[in-house]
């Protein structure tokens, strides 16, 4: 009797979806670069310099903070569908928002952890254990990504072949590693929650953004992991046609514009 045939997933189709998810995680963060208008421009110069020069370590906290309490709060609360984790965050955001700077960097590692949270139950959906190291320290990857605010379509997927030269890295150096990037991110969450008198708004349109965005960008991440699992297609190879793919999709774009 022969085995069964198991259901082979179309590449191509798989890839456009993710490549889907990938423009979509962008578009709530123009939407607060919309609400900011002129004030959006050099966010970072907006902070203070002593919050500027403790940011990097303040992040890196957030993610110590955020690895080990999602983790651990794992056995004790399920996880939240995508929109619940989205409110709760965005509910937070005007908090620390509306307090500026101070209440925002008591608010950074709340944040984090609910965003830690999220992409752990996209883990999940996609058919991975959180639990195991290897794939807690997939979830951390995704802060690399280049986040809501970043303007460069190229810095998003670079994040994806960043991913590896950090398997097998431990969890502490993945977040080392990805502190530098992420705190820049981060310092432009802070100065867009300190804008005067919309602090409040934009704290809350800013975490919208930030947990839309990346647990979009952890569905692209998982997404491309569950191909590679289930194809045997290398991630190198998946993590090429879903560039080829968004760039295709941006030559289409501009000639439409064009005509």
């Amino acid at each position: 009797m022969s085995e069964p045939t198991l259901p082979t997933r179309s590449l191509p189709a798989e890839i456009a979806v993710l490549a889907e998810r990938h423009r979509a995680a962008n578009s709530a963060g123009i939407q607060v670069l919309n609400l900011l208008g002129s004030q959006a421009d050099s966010l970072l110069d907006r902070l203070p310099v002593g919050v500027k020069s403790g940011l990097e370590e303040a992040t890196r906290g957030a993610l110590n903070v955020a690895f080990h309490t999602a983790r651990y709060s794992r056995s004790k609360v399920g996880d939240k569908r995508g929109w619940l984790n989205t409110a709760f965050a965005t509910a937070m955001g005007a908090v620390g928002g509306a307090g500026g700077v101070v209440t925002s960097l008591g608010e950074l590692p709340v944040t984090t952890t609910v965003l830690m949270r999220a992409i752990q139950g996209i883990a999940v959906e996609h058919g991975f254990d959180p639990d195991e190291p290897e794939i807690a320290r997939e979830c951390l990857t995704v802060f690399a990504s280049a986040g809501p605010l970043e303007k460069d379509d190229g810095a998003d997927i670079a994040f994806l072949s960043a991913r590896l030269a950090l398997t097998g890295s431990t969890a502490q150096r993945v977040i080392a590693a990805i502190a530098p990037r992420m705190s820049i991110i981060m310092g432009q969450k802070l100065a867009t929650q300190a804008v005067p008198v919309i602090g409040a708004a934009a704290g809350a349109a800013v975490n919208f953004a930030y947990t839309s965005y990346y647990q979009q960008m952890a569905h692209v991440h998982f997404g491309l992991l569950a191909l590679s699992r289930d194809t045997g297609a290398p991630m190198v190879t998946l993590v090429g046609q879903l560039r080829d793919e968004l760039e295709d999709e941006t030559k289409k774009s501009k000639k439409t514009e064009d005509a």
